[in-house]
């Protein structure tokens, strides 16, 4: 009998009810037991919800990250928070976002760096090592949770990061080799090991996704080092891998001395019958044969068709699941109640995507005759999808075909552009400005909440927009910023905002995924080709202008951002959808500019993300990914100022390619990072102007200007001070104006010190 397993389940609720806990706690208004039994209760209906499957994960909830809960499992406590009082919660927190929920007002903590995990856009926070590094193990959480499990479910799977992933995710604070920490880290595995065995459990999912990536020799014999060494556990290991193919690393990872490997089937599918002849015969391999990062509907037939081969062979030595922990994709399709019907017939979310796990199972289980009904309907679905008009736009396509070399070039050089600008900007030294958006108040939820649900008319709507844009006009003025933005009071999010604007998208009013701690996103779903109907900005951009005499920037998302963070068509390649998306925003650039806006910032925070995990595949991606900015952002006049922000990765191996996106200034995230993604400049000479971000924005701690300073002055010794901006590191949406008055004053004040001592 083929068995089913999960390998991960979306963590914040249905209803985000995780992310509301988490404000609410942060801001005092419930306990720190209350918050642990929010947890429970979630942690408890997700086990239910589970429960149609064989085995179910234990471990891959959490309360902001799971990268840093193996931290702190491990004892791996940056001793900034380790020694400071409090709860066990308390240093968690103070890691996580740099303060606790029981810290004053004043800075805390330095918050630990964040980045993508892997090529995703959920961020997890680096763990950090140096040469004195130690582990001790803390399993108190982990084996609470197996214990609470069992009351719901008899076959329960911890879920854990294997060992050297954990490594390979991490970053050396003191240049030591972190393969060094490994003997002491594997003490740690092996103890974790023995006190799951004395919990009763059986199966442990230990997951090692750097094994799709090209690893060298040491890091090849880090993995065999650690699984020989930790097969003395008598723990049933189910060595997971995700998001790729192995490739070169197909013979290691099927020779590991573990009892089962899984396979994403979905992007390695061409290496399962590899993995069968390689896999000894008493290994379990499970396939991920359902797309856990995407909200398509599978093609069960299609599916069937080749994985019934392979459990005639395998047999009970079979498992299914999806391709990788369901944490990328919304929780239940069933909330969907405003969605259009036909398109809703084409997806499936977390839990639909077990049942067609629970479904395939059953159908090589008991024949296809046992489930030829839902099987059916699952085919009915997929033509109607394959066969919409609402997909194919023949004048789309031929705008795309259409595309030529002039459109990807700006008419002069960077020298040229910049004089220009210069002598009509007339800007200081160390120019100050923002990403982007302002809080987003209650009041201004309440108004857009009010508006949607025909409370409050188009009119009555607009006028209160144009009130918030005021406010944020006048609060830069008194700030003393030099660039300003309108502030975004208008927009939920920076994708959505533009996909509802744009044909080809598809909006669902609760499919919210998790980015980071409580921010969640409600990725759009690009279901045909893509076209701007509209005029989408220009208005309130024209608007905000009116009010100063200041420059304004037209603040857009670019093409890839709008890809990588939505849930893409799959039955087209991406780099056609990504050249739709291009010329839409194109469209709105050439409309801005026209309405006199000086300054058009096109957001690509995602670019890095979406680079393929392994460099031999990079030159194509990035060929494209930069085409399509450039066919963006280059249709604009010599004096227009394009700026591009990027945000949360690491940018040092891929500055070339950068650079030959030629926007005129970049803006990029510093802060956490203390200014090591300037250390790519040592190397590279970057011909345009750059804003390193001195304002970590994910956490409530308002920066000096004493910080401020010194950053800069870290960033001046690679760039010179005529290119360098000043600014936060991404958008102020997320933060009160209690916190952001002060901080963008103290920018303001660092800058001007700045410009004195140059």
């Amino acid at each position: 009998m083929i068995t089913t397993h999960n390998l991960g389940f979306p963590r914040i609720g249905k209803k985000r009810e995780l992310k509301f806990a988490l404000e609410r706690y942060w801001k005092g208004e419930i306990t720190e037991l209350a918050l642990t039994d929010i947890a429970a209760e979630l942690n408890a209906r997700h086990w239910q919800d589970q429960a149609v499957l064989d085995w179910i994960p234990v471990g891959d909830f959490s309360l902001y990250d799971h990268v840093l809960d193996t931290s702190f499992l491990l004892g791996n406590i940056p001793a900034r928070a380790a020694a400071l009082p409090g709860s066990e919660l308390d240093r968690y927190f103070r890691v996580a976002r740099g303060r606790s929920a029981n810290d004053s007002a004043c800075s805390c903590v330095h918050a630990g760096e964040m980045t993508k995990w892997f090529d995703t856009n959920y961020h997890y926070i680096v763990p950090e090592f140096d040469s004195a590094t130690r582990f001790s193990l803390n399993a108190t959480r982990l084996l609470e949770q197996i214990r609470q499990a069992r009351q719901f479910h008899r076959q329960i799977k911890p879920v854990i990061i294997g060992p050297v992933t954990y490594l390979w995710l991490g970053k050396s604070k003191d240049g030591s080799d972190k393969l060094e920490l490994l003997d002491d880290l594997l003490a740690a595995y092996a103890q974790l090991f023995q006190s799951l065995q004395q919990a009763g459990v059986e199966w442990v999912q230990i997951d090692e996704p750097v094994l799709v990536m090209e690893l060298s020799e040491a890091w090849k014999y880090a993995l065999r080092k650690a699984y020989f060494q930790l097969q003395a556990s008598p723990l049933k290991l189910m060595l997971t891998t995700y998001f790729g193919q192995l490739q070169d690393n197909l013979q290691l990872a099927c020779e590991l001395p573990v009892a089962g490997l899984h396979l994403d089937a979905i992007s390695a599918q061409d290496e399962v019958a590899k993995v069968i002849d390689w896999l000894p015969s008493h290994k379990i391999l499970s396939l991920g044969v359902v797309n856990g990062r995407n909200v398509w509907k599978t093609d069960l037939t299609a599916t069937l068709d080749w994985l019934e081969p392979v459990a005639a062979r395998l047999q009970d030595r079979l498992w299914l699941a999806p391709s990788c922990s369901l944490l990328h994709v919304p929780v239940d399709l069933d909330s969907e109640q405003k969605l259009d019907a036909e398109i809703r017939t084409w997806l499936a979310f977390a839990l639909q995507k077990l049942d067609e796990v629970k479904l395939l199972a059953a159908a090589l289980n008991h024949g296809r005759e046992s489930v030829a009904a839902q099987l059916h309907s699952n085919r009915a679905a997929i033509d109607s999808r394959s066969q919409s008009r609402r997909v194919h736009r023949d004048n789309v396509k031929a705008r795309v075909l259409a595309i030529d070399e002039a459109m990807e070039l700006r008419r002069s050089g960077y020298r040229q552009r910049a004089a220009l600008q210069r002598e009509k900007f007339q800007l200081p030294l160390f120019p100050t400005t923002t990403i982007g958006s302002f809080p987003q108040t209650q009041q201004i939820r309440k108004i857009r909440q009010a508006f949607r649900t025909g409370q409050l008319s188009e009119r009555d709507y607009r006028e209160a927009m144009r009130l918030e844009i005021e406010a944020c006009v006048y609060e830069q003025e008194a700030l003393g910023l030099d660039v300003f933005v309108h502030g975004e009071p208008e927009r939920n999010d920076m994708v959505e905002y533009f996909g509802e604007q744009l044909d080809g998208f598809a909006f669902t009013e609760l499919g919210w995924v998790q980015s980071y701690g409580s921010r969640c996103v409600k990725p759009p779903i690009i279901y045909g080709d893509v076209a701007r109907p509209h005029d989408i900005t220009v208005k309130w951009s024209r608007y905000a202008q009116s009010l100063t005499k200041k420059p304004m920037k037209g603040m857009l998302t670019g093409p890839m951002t709008m890809l990588n963070w939505s849930f893409v068509r799959d039955d087209q390649p991406r780099d056609e959808t990504c050249l739709q998306l291009a010329l839409a925003i194109r469209d709105e650039v050439l409309a801005l500019e026209k309405a006199g806006i000086g300054i058009i910032q096109i957001d690509e925070a995602a670019l890095r993300e979406g680079l393929p995990l392994r460099k031999a595949q990079w030159n194509s991606y990035l060929d494209w990914a930069i085409r399509a900015f450039r066919v963006t952002a280059n249709g604009v006049k010599d004096a227009t100022q394009i700026h591009t922000h990027m945000c949360y990765s690491e940018f040092n191996d891929i500055m070339p390619a950068i650079a030959r996106m030629d926007a005129d200034v970049i803006t990029i995230e510093t802060s956490r990072s203390n200014m090591e993604l300037l250390d790519a400049f040592d190397q590279f000479h970057y011909p345009n102007e750059i804003g390193p971000g001195v304002y970590d924005i994910h956490s409530p701690n308002i920066p000096t200007v004493e910080s401020i300073i010194a950053l800069m002055q870290k960033a001046a010794q690679r760039i010179p001070a005529q290119r360098l901006w000043v600014n936060p590191d991404c958008g102020l949406k997320t933060r009160t104006w209690d916190e952001v008055k002060p901080a963008l004053k103290n920018m303001v004040a660092a800058s001007r010190y700045l410009s004195r001592e140059v």
